[in-house]
């Protein structure tokens, strides 16, 4: 028999694969006697963890939903797929989920045995991801979760950092967070070597290092440090500036864009709807995604670019647009 400490680790993984099993079988599968395991179940209730347990012939327990998410116990197998998920989640730049992706990455890679960590890696090593559009180049995850502990940590980093014009040179840095903007992730840091608040692009961070030299976190010359990121990419000569009536309510477009634009009422239903991007793929993509109709104010290129996509959605259905009729 296991001693009481692994046996009750494996009672909590059970009933976390397991809607619901019978007391019985769940005893047998631990080696206990019945008895036994009520004990041990009476033990997962004093850590928090909400199991109920059926009476009768048919009787047995089941894990149920508590006020907070207990902590998990997942197998080898478990382990590796909720990397590579989470991995994804962090590429796809999907809205709202990014940010938390990478600090529960940074949270299961840290207590990641080596072995998993090598077949994660060879996973990793082995699959191409695909960018949406051909549009940002998507951000290494080792290198979101190194720059993520040393955020939550407040600990010194060092890398090499390729500016826009290809220049490359090392940087010392206090890093305070990571944004994602767009398709893009930015870390936000005091750099040491500028003695300057600096945003650096994460997909331009090469060799991320953590020195082990702990700091006091300075105070940010802005409200937060998503609009810090927004303040300068809204600035660069690169970014365009796009603005589109849009015939829905300001609150629905709003939810749907999220931080990479700003909807302000325009009465009758309409909004204005003000975005600074890189690329035109993604605001033509979230137009598409809020479902109303819209009128292209800026720039005239943002009209071209909708009008190509009408006619590629035109021929994948079969239809013909008048302008391409013999």
């Amino acid at each position: 028999m296991a001693n009481t400490s692994s046996r009750t680790l494996r009672l909590l993984s059970l009933l976390q694969t397991h809607r619901y099993w019978p007391g019985a079988e769940l005893a047998d599968r631990l080696g206990v006697s019945v008895r036994t395991l009520r004990r041990d179940v009476d033990r997962l209730r004093e850590l928090g963890y909400p199991v109920e347990a059926s009476r009768g012939v048919d009787g047995g327990y089941q894990l149920a939903p508590g006020a907070a998410l207990p902590p998990l116990v997942l197998d080898d197998e478990e382990a590796v797929a909720l990397i590579v998920g989470l991995q994804a989640a962090v590429q796809g730049g999907v809205a709202g989920i990014a940010e938390s992706s990478v600090r529960a990455l940074a949270k299961v890679v840290q207590v990641m045995p080596p072995r998993l960590r090598r077949r994660v890696d060879a996973l990793h090593a082995m699959t191409e991801p695909s960018a949406w559009g051909g549009g940002a180049p998507a951000a290494d995850p080792a290198v979101l979760t190194t720059l993520a502990q040393a955020c939550r940590d407040t600990e010194r980093l060092e890398f090499g950092y390729t500016a826009a014009g290809g220049e490359r040179t090392d940087r010392l840095v206090e890093p305070l967070r990571l944004v994602s903007l767009g398709r893009r992730w930015y870390l936000v840091a005091y750099d040491l070597l500028r003695h300057d608040w600096r945003c650096f692009r994460v997909d331009r961070v090469d060799g991320p290092r953590r020195t082990g030299a702990r700091f006091r976190p300075r105070e940010l010359p802005a409200e937060d440090a998503a609009t810090f990121v927004r303040e300068r990419v809204d600035h660069r000569p690169t970014s365009l500036a796009v603005e589109v009536v849009v015939h829905a309510a300001a609150a629905h477009v709003q939810r749907v864009v999220g931080r990479w634009g700003v909807a302000e009422d325009a009465g009758d239903g309409r909004c204005v709807l003000r975005m600074h991007v890189e690329s035109l793929d993604w605001p033509a993509m979230l137009l598409g995604a809020i479902g109303a109709d819209f009128e292209v104010v800026a720039p005239a290129e943002l009209l071209d670019h909708v009008r190509e996509w009408a006619r590629r959605f035109e021929r994948a259905t079969g239809a013909r647009a008048a302008g391409d009729a013999p």
